[in-house]
């Protein structure tokens, strides 16, 4: 059988910005829009994230999966661009999507992700209204398990939490797909862990703690916008734990410029075999190859 790709990118953060209305401006939303007029909107641009997209489509992937923060301010006008920008990625079926703490920014529009992204959002046994996490969609050997960590939180503070219920739901799900042969792939805004106090999953630790007992074999992420990969303790050894750049960045700083993540995954024998390939954009909006990695 021939090995099954998944593609992985994460942080969009759609521009152009659409102009917001005077009213729209208030609380966190007007910390965050100085910062995007002062700062982010010179560093994400759309000729890089469509130059990004069009060498992931050309690789051929099996299915994509995107970890969140596809708007920026969670403006009523930023869901319908950002719709548009999902169905040029891929149609449903081919693309799942987890959203960010951006897509949930306040709570006037903390629910208009889900209406406006459902079926891309929705697990295959989803309910007819609204959006439950976590979900589970198989595609060819994967289970894709996604949880939502995006919660409005108040201004400079971009924290995430999944809360009781959802591990809890979280819990039973693994638990049940235990007995079978499938490569479990999690998909989580937040990192697991984080050395910002103001940007970091606040049930983290719980989170590790169920995975230790449960596992996975690959966890993806978004969040913190650079290259990142880290160990998390599992049943049977140490689980992948791995975040990428923001899809539409220029590098700047410590954050590198914009990337995505390729994983061919294929069963050996009686184990998996897990190689991760990472394709960033230069100066020049040329994607190349910048690594390959055996992950197991």
């Amino acid at each position: 059988m021939a090995a099954f790709t998944l593609a992985h990118l994460s942080d969009p953060h759609i521009p152009p910005l659409p102009a917001p209305r005077l009213g729209e401006l208030a609380g966190k939303r007007a910390f965050g829009y100085f910062n995007w007029t002062r700062n982010r909107r010179k560093f994400y641009r759309r000729d890089v994230l469509d130059a990004l997209v069009s060498d992931m489509q050309a690789q051929g992937p099996d299915h994509i999966a995107v970890t969140g923060d596809l708007v920026n301010l969670a403006l009523e006008a930023e869901f319908t661009p950002a719709r548009a920008w999902l169905e040029s990625v891929g149609p449903p079926d081919r693309v799942t999507v987890i959203p960010g703490n951006h897509d949930a920014y306040v709570r006037a529009t903390r629910h208009r992700f889900a209406e406006a992204w459902k079926d891309y959002l929705d697990g295959d046994a989803a309910p007819a209204s609204g959006v439950t996490f976590p979900s589970l969609r198989r595609r060819g050997p994967l289970a894709l398990i996604s949880v939502s960590s995006a919660v409005p939180t108040p201004p400079m503070v971009a924290t995430g939490w999944l809360g009781r219920s959802q591990l809890d739901a979280l819990e039973r799900m693994l638990a049940g797909l235990s007995a079978e042969q499938a490569f479990r792939v999690l998909l989580i805004h937040h990192p697991l862990r984080s050395d910002a106090p103001s940007k970091r999953l606040t049930d983290a630790a719980e989170l590790r703690a169920l995975l230790k007992r449960h596992g996975v074999e690959l966890i993806l992420h978004g969040h913190d916008h650079i290259h990142s990969t880290i160990w998390i303790d599992g049943p049977n050894g140490a689980i992948p734990a791995l975040g990428v750049p923001a899809a539409s960045a220029i590098a700047r700083g410590l954050h590198p410029a914009a990337a995505y993540n390729l994983f061919s995954i294929e069963r050996d024998g009686g184990a998996w075999r897990c190689e991760q390939t990472v394709r960033g954009i230069d100066d020049g909006l040329r994607v190349k190859e910048l690594r390959r990695t055996q992950l197991v």
